[in-house]
Parts: C-alpha cells; sequence; structure tokens
C-alpha cells in the first residue's frame, strides 16, 4: 500500500505545475527591486522541498516569460494543476493587470500593452489548454518607475477576472500601490509561507495570508483573494 501511496504522491507532484518569475532589475528604475528575486527563490526552495518540479525565471525579459509560459502550457494535463507567481513590477491598463518584464520599454500606456505581459492571457492560455485548476500569486502592487510619463494613470492593478476554477492572491486591493518592507522578502510571500502547508487547502491559506497581513498593516495594506474554485485544491493531494 505505501508504494501505492508514493506512486499517487509521484503523480500529483507531475501534475502541479508552479511557474514562478521574479524581476528585480528594471534599468528605469532609480534602484534594484531586492524583494522579487529572493521571493520566487525562497518559494522555489519550499516548493522543491515538497518535491514539486519547478520552473524559475529570474530578470526575466518578455521574450523570456513568453517561452516560459510555452513551456508550462506544454505540460498542461487535464489532471494538472498550474500556479503562476509573478514578483516585480506590475502595472493596469485597458482594464486589464500586466506583469512588466525587464526590457521593457514603455513611455505611454499603450506601450504596456505591447511591452508587458497580461495575467488574463496566461488564465485564457491555461484554461484553453484545458488546466484542472488555476493558481496565481501576484505581488506586484508597487509604485512603478513609469507612472511619471503617462498623462492619466491607474494606480496599482486592475481586479484580475477569474477564469472558472481559479484562485487569485494579489498584494493588495485593486487601485492601491504598497512600498516594499525593509525585509529580506516581501510581506506578502513571508506571510504566504509561514501559513503554507502541503496539505491545507490554498483557498485557506491564501485567505489567512490575506488576514493578517491586514491585521499587521492596521488595514494599510489588505491583499486581494479572488476565487471561483469548485474543489478543495492544495499543492499536497
Amino acid at each position: 500500500a505505501i508504494g501505492t501511496e508514493q506512486a499517487a504522491d509521484a503523480a500529483t507532484r507531475q501534475s502541479r505545475l508552479p511557474l514562478l518569475i521574479g524581476n528585480g532589475h528594471y534599468p528605469d528604475a532609480a534602484a534594484p527591486l531586492s524583494q522579487p528575486i529572493n521571493d520566487a527563490r525562497a518559494l522555489t526552495s519550499t516548493l522543491r522541498q515538497s518535491g514539486f518540479d519547478v520552473e524559475v525565471v529570474e530578470d526575466a525579459s518578455k521574450d523570456d516569460m513568453q517561452r516560459a509560459i510555452g513551456r508550462l502550457k506544454s505540460k498542461i494535463k487535464p489532471e494538472s494543476v498550474v500556479m503562476l507567481f509573478f514578483g516585480g513590477y506590475g502595472i493596469q491598463a485597458g482594464r486589464e493587470s500586466y506583469m512588466i518584464p525587464v526590457d521593457a520599454r514603455i513611455w505611454k500606456e499603450s506601450d504596456v500593452r505591447r511591452e508587458g505581459v497580461s495575467v488574463e492571457s496566461v488564465l485564457d492560455a491555461v484554461k484553453e489548454k484545458g488546466a484542472r485548476a488555476k493558481l496565481v500569486v501576484i505581488d506586484a502592487s508597487r509604485r512603478n518607475p513609469y507612472e511619471r510619463r503617462f498623462r492619466s494613470y491607474s494606480h496599482g492593478l486592475a481586479p484580475i477576472a477569474a477564469p472558472d476554477n481559479a484562485l487569485i492572491l494579489t498584494s493588495a486591493t485593486p487601485g492601491k500601490v504598497v512600498d516594499d518592507s525593509n525585509g529580506q522578502n516581501s510581506v506578502l510571500v513571508s506571510e504566504l509561507l509561514n501559513n503554507f502547508t502541503t496539505k491545507t487547502g490554498l483557498e485557506s491559506v491564501f485567505n489567512k495570508t490575506r488576514i493578517s497581513i491586514s491585521r499587521a498593516s492596521d488595514g494599510e495594506q489588505v491583499p486581494t483573494v479572488s476565487s471561483t474554485l469548485i474543489e478543495e485544491v492544495s499543492l499536497g493531494g
């Protein structure tokens, strides 16, 4: 029976597909962001200890991001649970939230749509490939270095529309900007790792993370959790 359990565990791990992107060195920023790369590494090591085959990309250009997303799509099977983490700068444009690659050249809002990678477009692609569940953590509600170039500007991220059977965690409420803490890891990732166990359902983990950050910051930073999950999803089973 133990052999069967181990085989089931291995199958579960193969059906979990985490893609982690940490972007820190943006040429247009006054100083590099130290947390996104630390965050991607901390999450990677936690997930690898649990036996997952993690793909991690640091300081990704748009090409790097699109290639990594292409590799992710090629691995998806009907039972796959896909997890996307992005840490770096995020910008909303045309009601969508865009992950900004390190080589983005952004001077006006229309550049965001051309140079960035929309979170929704990744979710659509993953859904199209038939993944069972979609998990997304976007830690990108930072004040970005491009905003002073735009005439009209919307802060923070747009609300991210969750497709069916998805769970999305972002570091702040839509339209809100949060400053990085002094810690090695972002507040979001630190709390996520504190609450993370492979056995607990991720909706519960994400909600605990939201509540603890909101309390610790006296409501200054309230992460957003949106869920369309129709089943309990954990990373362990």
